[in-house]
């Protein structure tokens, strides 16, 4: 046997703290008196204090008043079981004793609860049957042999009652008997005539392993009943609903007789009805449930009704109950719920989930099942086949609205009366599944070269048949080309400058990429396709001429015209450019110059225009532009210098001399290629710094000798300084004699001109016979 109780609280508590606070005390039903139930520490250091048990629910005398004792300065109560505590959980488990506590002139209150629990090891005999008296029961002379009279209830199983106590005749009529389930027996001769008898048994309970306990049965004989108390009606049958909820009336008896009260003699006990001791009502004590209890369909009742104060004088009535069973539970089905994600792939005829039903009340019978669709309405997705959910058609999410949550019910119908349904709610959710790879259509696309970054050239579109249609992302394959496509959009943009000459088309392989068209945001799919952007010429670059300066001279004849040179202009970036147009926009002095094509012409026929009697230098600018198709038009400017020399009949070698020139004599045509350096930036400014270097050093040379020139003059005498000085000047004088002499001057021809000749020959006039000079080349002399 364990004590289950708490250790002693050794806290000091201000008495505030009891207020209030319950204890709780849990003690097996084992522990006799003197057990102690709780310890306690209080703190009253101004005061002796006192603790006082005011009253206990229910009322007992189990508890000792509670003892206060003082230790090392503290006072301890203690709460004790009396001498006579009989603990007993099946028929009292629960005790609320209300304590007192006083500390001088504070007063507080507080409550024990007691929790009696049930000893697993304790079999004894409980009850009156335990008690010294023993309990009582009375019995009719008239009961028939070998009923039984009384059922004995003792804890546990496996019990073995034998009667100890001595049962002889002439006193006894015969033995009484007791069996395994506790029930006594009526002797086999019967009680006839033992009428005010008293009958003593005792009864020895043996439990096994050597544990037993004893009581006393006092069995008293009451004389037959006298036919004052009778029933009017007679035997009936009573139909009621299984439905009916415990303490339902079924039935009402009635009995004629003084006080008449009114009792159940069979069955014993009776668990399903009881009746009314004064009133005769017969009422249910439990659920009739024929499904949990199906003994309970039929009940044979035997009611006895007897005088109050002649219990002898009584009347038996015997009816029978009948239950109707009534449907009252709806099916119950497993799953009771059904929520499933099925792919749109998933094949037609796929079975989802099997619904497995009963009926509570009938069980075995047979249910109707019935598909019903919430949303959308008119589905025909899904489809129950014999309790089984299969898919009924394909599942669609390549479009807008297809992919749902098919929202359904499966209602369940049983064949009771009334009618009991159940539904099932019903959740299939299709997920996309990204079956199709994206796809676009090769365009071309056409831009001019000199477009600038960023510039749109159009669209790439993408299409995907699963949904959402437009889920694409764009890239381009390789990064050489200079262009980029829109991640989302598919904008196809140029990202550098392009160039027709270099590279005139570009063929391009777009990739397109899905995303969130699958359950897996991992799943893509990729297509691709080619497109082609075309550079269209862009008149970019001007012309060049070459040379782009020329000097030329030529002598002109009077009233002809004279081809003076042919432009050389192309475009070296675009040699397939040949087509130009030329004009003279500076320099044309009396419009002695015209452009024939690219052919500069001189023309000695104006009008009104006095023929030159001296040589003259044009210098004609002429505005050379590109005349082709392609816009915009650049050009360049040519220059061209042209010294014009008159041609006369003759020419002398000086001023009063002429030559005539043969008629048959055609004009020359003199170019002179001059050729100059232009150097480096560079190499200019290291020259000028050498430059600059050279002279430094070099005056610095000159200030050391004149230096050393003047301390030598100091160190010399007079005479040597005048005769130097004399020397000095003479030379002076001479130079600048020289300086002042006259200059002879020399006849010159034309710098321009007479530089320009090469005579490659000499030969002597027939007529004059002088001599002279002559080009081969060009026919032109020079007089000797």
């Amino acid at each position: 046997m364990v004590l289950l109780r708490p250790l002693v609280l050794l806290l000091a508590l201000v008495v505030s703290d009891l207020y209030c606070l319950p204890w709780f005390v849990d003690i097996s039903e084992s522990q006799g008196p003197g057990a102690i139930l709780q310890s306690f520490s209080l703190n009253c250091s101004s005061n002796v204090p006192t603790l006082e048990l005011l009253r206990v629910q229910p009322p007992t005398t189990f508890f000792n008043p509670p003892s206060l004792t003082r230790w090392q300065g503290i006072y301890v109560g203690k709460m004790t079981l009396s001498s006579s505590a009989r603990l007993d959980a099946l028929t009292v488990n629960h005790y609320e004793l209300q304590l007192k506590y006083t500390c001088g002139s504070q007063v507080t209150e507080g409550r024990l609860s007691v929790n009696v629990q049930r000893d697993p090891n304790r079999d004894q005999c409980a009850g009156r049957f335990a008690s010294p008296a023993g309990e009582i029961i009375q019995v009719r002379e008239t009961v028939m042999p070998g009923t039984p009279l009384y059922t004995l209830l003792l804890p546990g199983q496996g019990a073995q009652m034998n009667i100890t106590s001595a049962q002889d005749p002439p006193y006894f009529p015969g033995p009484f008997s007791i069996d395994g389930q506790g029930q006594l027996w009526a002797p086999s001769q019967g009680l006839k005539g033992q009428a005010q008898k008293v009958f003593q048994l005792q009864i020895l309970v043996t439990f096994g392993q050597g544990r037993s306990c004893h009581g006393m049965l006092t069995v008293k004989v009451l004389p037959a009943p006298s036919s004052q108390v009778s029933f009017p009606q007679q035997a009936q049958n009573i139909t009621i609903s299984e439905n009916l909820v415990p303490g339902s009336k079924v039935v009402q008896v009635h009995a004629r007789g003084f006080d008449v009260r009114y009792e159940i003699v069979s069955p014993v006990p009776c668990r399903l009805f009881s009746i009314g001791r004064v009133d005769g009502v017969v009422r249910t004590t439990a659920p009739l449930e024929l499904v949990q209890a199906p003994d309970a369909a039929v009940t044979r009742l035997r009611v006895k009704a007897f005088e109050r104060l002649r219990p002898w004088d009584s009347a038996e009535l015997d009816f029978r109950v009948d239950v109707q069973s009534v449907n009252r539970w709806p099916p119950r089905c497993f799953p009771a719920l059904m929520v499933t994600q099925i792919p749109e792939t998933t094949p037609v005829g796929t079975p989802l989930n099997t619904f497995t039903c009963t009926d509570p009340d009938y069980p075995g019978s047979t249910l109707d099942y019935q598909l019903l669709f919430h949303s959308p309405a008119s589905a025909s997705s899904l489809c129950l086949r014999d309790r089984v959910l299969e898919v009924n058609n394909t599942l669609d999410c390549d479009a807008l609205g297809a992919c749902l949550q098919h929202t359904a019910s499966i209602l369940v119908l049983d064949s009771g009366q009334p009618l009991m349904t159940t539904e099932v709610p019903v959740l299939v959710m299709v997920t996309p599944v990204n079956e199709f790879s994206p796809t676009c259509v090769s365009r071309t696309f056409r831009v001019r070269e000199d477009a600038r970054p960023h510039t749109l050239l159009g669209s790439v579109v993408g299409t995907d048949m699963d949904y959402p249609h437009d889920s694409i992302e764009y890239s381009i394959s390789g990064g050489s080309a200079p262009f980029a496509v829109d991640r989302l959009s598919g904008e196809v943009r140029l990202l550098g400058p392009l160039d027709y000459e270099l590279q005139k088309s570009y063929r391009l392989t777009v990739l397109l990429t899905d995303h969130s068209q699958d359950q897996d945001p991992t799943c893509h799919r990729s297509g691709s396709c080619t497109i082609t952007i075309e550079v269209e010429d862009v008149n970019d670059h001007a012309p060049k001429c070459e040379p782009p300066f020329q000097e030329l001279t030529i002598y002109a004849h009077l009233g002809r015209s004279l081809e003076v040179t042919t432009m050389s202009c192309r475009v070296p970036q675009e040699p397939q450019r040949l087509a130009f147009s030329y004009r003279i926009v500076g320099g044309n002095g009396q419009s002695r110059f015209s452009l024939q094509g690219a052919v500069l012409v001189h023309n000695d026929l104006t009008l009104g225009a006095p023929w030159p009697e001296q040589p003259h230098t044009y210098e004609l600018l002429i505005r050379v532009a590109d005349a082709g198709p392609s816009s915009p038009h650049l050009s360049t400017t040519a220059t061209v210098t042209v010294h014009l020399v008159p041609w006369r009949a003759s020419t002398g070698a000086t001023s009063t001399h002429r030559t005539t020139v043969p008629s048959r004599m055609t004009p020359l045509l003199v170019t002179d290629m001059e050729v100059f350096w232009q150097p480096e930036p560079w190499f200019v400014v290291v020259l000028t710094a050498t430059s600059a270097l050279l002279l430094l050093g070099l005056g610095w040379l000159l200030s050391w000798l004149l230096r050393g020139l003047t301390q030598v003059l100091q160190a010399s005498s007079d005479p040597p300084q005048a005769l130097l000085l004399n020397s000095i000047q003479a030379t002076k004088g001479s130079i600048e004699g020289f300086m002042e002499a006259p200059r002879i001057e020399t006849p010159q021809a034309p710098s321009s001109v007479m530089s320009l000749q090469h005579f490659d020959g000499r030969a002597q006039d027939s007529r004059t016979g002088r001599d002279y000079l002559f080009n081969t080349h060009t026919g032109a002399r020079r007089w000797l």
